[in-house]
């Protein structure tokens, strides 16, 4: 990981519109959602970080990603509280609160408290697959050490 400092990353929506695809614009920039079990990260237990993939911040960790059985990828909390920000969304007829990319305004998901999983917090970040790139650390891929190169 590294140590990222907080920028801000502006676009126009025609300029999100030629760099993302079209499935990526609709949940980045029009706050849509994947379909449940089907997003690329939702079953993963790959070690790294997880960044925007609109603007690279990096937003998750994967010791932060559990396996809630939502359909999503699930966090306990954001690498940093400056990463992320939260709107209060009361579409679908529910409270809900919506995560953001702190840098680049893209949707990610949303946070909920108070469903009882066994976590350090409170809380169940449901990030849309889409919304993030995973940069796997080089040690370990899918919970297993990676070797190191053969010896000369």
């Amino acid at each position: 990981m590294t140590d990222q400092p907080t920028r801000t990353v502006t676009r126009s929506e025609d300029e999100w519109r030629r760099e993302l695809t079209p499935e990526e614009f609709a949940v980045l920039r029009r706050a849509g959602t994947e379909r449940p079990y089907t997003g690329e990260y939702w079953d993963t237990h790959t070690t790294g970080v997880y960044q925007c993939r609109a603007c690279g911040a990096e937003l998750f960790r994967s010791d932060a990603k559990f396996d809630s059985h939502c359909g999503w990828p699930s966090f306990f909390a954001p690498l940093a509280e400056e990463r992320v920000r939260y709107i209060r969304d009361a579409t679908l007829g529910m409270e809900r609160i919506e995560v953001r990319c702190a840098a680049c305004d893209s949707h990610l998901g949303h946070v909920f408290e108070g469903e009882g999983y066994d976590t350090p917090t409170d809380l169940r970040y449901c990030i849309n697959s889409i919304s993030m790139r995973l940069v796997p650390d080089d040690t370990t891929v899918d919970g297993d050490a990676g070797s190191a190169p053969a010896a000369p």
